[in-house]
């Protein structure tokens, strides 16, 4: 038997894939809550609660729907606490995804970072756009 898939899931990709229902990081959100485990720690966890919490969203979703789907997020998600530090990134805040990464045994990291993006893959990590994974896997 196969082994689930494990992700990491950048928060851009996470607020893109609620703020529109219809795009590729929805899609590629989507695609992988059906194929695998979500991995998240205390800091990304915290960095989407900060990022949803932005009044410039109420233009997508409300604050109601977004509290109601970080909800839903965090109990499906595995909570993964990173144990080494990682400095790596020339963005130094998205270190925290390939310390999410590394110590989730992450299969992909997917994100619409090019600070992220440029790494191409970290340690057995591949990391790419939501554009690309959806292209891959359906390629499969």
């Amino acid at each position: 038997m196969r082994r689930k898939e494990r992700f990491v899931l950048d928060t851009n990709v996470v607020v893109s894939a609620l703020c529109f229902p219809r795009s590729k990081p929805r899609l590629a959100f989507d695609l992988a809550f059906d194929a695998g485990t979500i991995l998240a720690s205390r800091d990304t966890l915290n960095e989407l609660v900060h990022v949803l919490r932005r009044s410039k969203l109420a233009a997508y979703v409300t604050l109601s729907e977004r509290e109601a789907f970080l909800h839903a997020f965090s109990q499906e998600i595995e909570l993964v606490e990173p144990n080494e530090k990682i400095t790596i990134c020339r963005d130094p805040r998205d270190n925290q995804f390939l310390e999410l990464s590394a110590a989730g045994r992450a299969d992909y990291l997917i994100t619409g970072d090019g600070d992220l993006l440029t790494l191409g893959s970290f340690r057995a990590t591949a990391i790419m756009a939501p554009a690309v994974f959806l292209r891959q896997t359906t390629e499969d």
